[in-house]
């Protein structure tokens, strides 16, 4: 058995609810292990710079962009990426609303978005700022404007914006419904 090249070490990863460990190197991205290690494609490598959103997840229930952080970093965390939100026949409430509303042209941003827009209404519902949690509970939920402002870390080149506004807006009322 060849030894271990310097700089790698086993990682343990809890990805959608599933413990995953990998040998990678300690520079690998979260982006690059999910993909690389796991195959789990799902999350699009976009910019590699943090400033396009497609490889956005969710670490303990916040969007992060897995570009920009090291997969090391994340022993421990609940990671969450598209592949967990939904399923063939079982779709997320946001998965749903992309397809009704026509949220996506090319697709390529689609998972980014999808993950960035839950975690966006995850913040909002947990108060995050606590200014406009009272958004989700009025008639008119969230803006079309505050959407746009919060989901602009997530860029889609064919602009399908007013269709993806309109999907979250259709899920926020879905979220806010009694279970």
């Amino acid at each position: 058995m060849a030894p271990k090249p310097k700089g790698t070490l086993v990682i343990t990863l809890t990805i959608n609810g599933t413990e995953h460990r990998i040998d990678a190197d300690v520079r690998t991205s979260l982006l690059d292990a999910l993909r690389d290690h796991l195959a789990m494609t799902g999350t699009k490598k976009g910019c590699d710079h943090g400033q396009c959103g497609a490889c956005t997840v969710l670490v303990n229930g916040r969007r992060i962009n897995s570009c920009l952080t090291l997969a090391v970093m994340h022993e421990g965390d609940a990671i969450t990426t598209i592949e967990g939100l939904g399923e063939p026949g079982n779709l997320h409430p946001m998965q749903e609303a992309f397809l009704h509303h026509d949220g996506y042209q090319c697709g390529y941003c689609t998972p980014g978005q999808i993950v960035s827009a839950v975690g966006m209404l995850g913040e909002v519902k947990d108060g995050w700022p606590s200014h406009v949690s009272d958004h989700l509970t009025g008639e008119q939920g969230l803006t079309p404007e505050e959407i746009a402002e919060r989901m602009s870390g997530n860029i889609c080149r064919c602009s399908a914006y007013p269709n993806i506004v309109d999907a979250i807006r259709t899920a926020s009322d879905k979220t806010k419904e009694p279970a």
